[in-house]
């Protein structure tokens, strides 16, 4: 990403999707360039979308609830991957995605942490100087900006 103008990103001898390194990084074609693209990888979590009084949000199997972006696709019972950079997640008391640190890295810059969540590791990465531990309980709130949904089967691209 840092020396090429366009990125061609294949998949088994198949292209997947060409374009500026940026635009690809933000805005991916399927759920595998989005994970084959930047390090560390988007986040991903299996769920459905659902509806109640007249809203829509993104639950997971274990009924963690998230908000959808206003360009998300808005069927219930939808099948899709909910997926999200590590950078682009913000640290909520009340809201989010429940999980529990298990890793700790600063790195000086950022600070990388790993905990368990929706029965999957999930990566966030924070600039801002936080006291994070092992063991402790963590709730995040994904940047709705940035969130990407991609369908449960095909892996496409939804927004």
């Amino acid at each position: 990403m840092t020396i090429a103008d366009r990125i061609v990103v294949m998949n088994h001898g198949r292209i997947e999707q060409i374009g500026l390194p940026l635009s690809i990084y933000d805005h991916p074609a399927n759920q595998f360039v989005a994970g084959f693209i930047g390090a560390p990888s988007m986040n991903f979590l299996q769920g459905r979308i659902r509806r109640r009084d007249g809203l829509a949000y993104f639950e997971t199997a274990e009924g963690s609830v998230l908000p959808l972006p206003e360009n998300a696709a808005r069927e219930d019972g939808r099948a899709v991957v909910y997926g999200f950079r590590p950078e682009n997640v913000d640290i909520s008391n009340t809201d989010g995605l429940p999980g529990q640190i298990g890793v700790v890295e600063p790195t000086g810059a950022i600070t990388y942490v790993f905990s368990r969540s929706a029965g999957v590791s999930i990566c966030s990465a924070f600039a801002e100087r936080i006291s994070f531990h092992p063991g402790e309980e963590i709730r995040l709130l994904p940047r709705l900006a940035s969130v990407r949904l991609f369908d449960g089967e095909s892996g496409t691209a939804l927004n």
